[in-house]
């Protein structure tokens, strides 16, 4: 006789008044969690029944997007939700509907901490301390060009940055295409760090969220790529405009 070993266990009613108390039981006993069972996975497409649409999947859709899950594609096949909010069906389907008003505005946040719409910025501890960023499209060429040359790049950890900025210099380019003064709430990244490790401890890897902040911004942290490491001549990178970028994203948004 084979025995059974369970690992995963999917909970109907989670959030409810006993269902929570069985997740963190089952947690507690070993049991994977959401966010750990997700961490990982570039996508996540639900096909959740209408009824069902309300907290189970806003819990699938928080746990996404706290381990970092790229796509989040939610269960919306089928009418069109934004037509029938006023008619007797829409109160059916309402969890629809605000899920995808949550993941708009969780697709409006900013990682580096500048609000745009609000014209507020986040600056973490003295916000003067240099961090390696990089466009997209610019990382994707130097991964084309690594593959172009075999030989220099082989065995090596290749370095590449477009930018080092502080979050300051990035703060006062913003303020001057938008032609407005910035409200700054400034935030220690001592207590970011207790944090991060208090959710650590607790095995909630969204904690990568506030050491990697940590990480980039605590004042003496250190992390620009000296320049004689830098790959970017190598790779025959172009030159990347901070200014220029900044612009294009404050245009995109319809602010200048």
């Amino acid at each position: 006789m084979s025995l059974i070993h369970i690992r995963h266990v999917a909970i109907v009613g989670g959030t409810g008044t006993l269902g929570k108390h069985i997740v963190k039981e089952l947690v507690d006993q070993g049991f994977q969690s959401l966010k750990a069972a997700l961490t990982g996975e570039d996508a996540v497409v639900s096909a959740i029944a209408s009824a069902a649409t309300g907290p189970q999947q806003q819990k699938l859709a928080d746990a996404a997007y706290a381990v970092g899950v790229k796509r989040f594609i939610p269960s919306e096949f089928g009418i069109n939700t934004r037509q029938v909010q006023n008619l007797p069906i829409g109160k059916i389907v309402a969890g629809k509907t605000k899920l995808v008003d949550d993941l708009q505005k969780k697709a409006e946040e900013n990682p580096f901490g500048f609000d745009l719409k609000a014209k507020k910025a986040t600056i973490y501890d003295s916000g003067n301390e240099p961090f390696q960023t990089s466009n997209l499209g610019f990382i994707a060429k130097a991964v084309g060009s690594i593959l172009k040359h075999p030989n220099e790049t082989a065995n090596r950890y290749i370095l590449v940055a477009s930018f080092q900025p502080t979050l300051n210099q990035i703060l006062q380019i913003l303020e001057d295409e938008t032609g407005s003064k910035w409200a700054v709430e400034n935030v220690s990244t001592q207590d970011l760090q207790k944090a991060g490790e208090e959710k650590l401890a607790k095995g909630d890897f969204s904690a990568f969220r506030e050491l990697l902040r940590v990480h980039l911004y605590r004042d003496g942290e250190g992390h620009p790529v000296p320049a004689d490491e830098k790959a970017n001549n190598l790779l025959e990178l172009p030159e990347e405009d901070l200014r220029g970028t900044i612009r294009k994203w404050v245009a995109s948004a319809g602010t200048a």
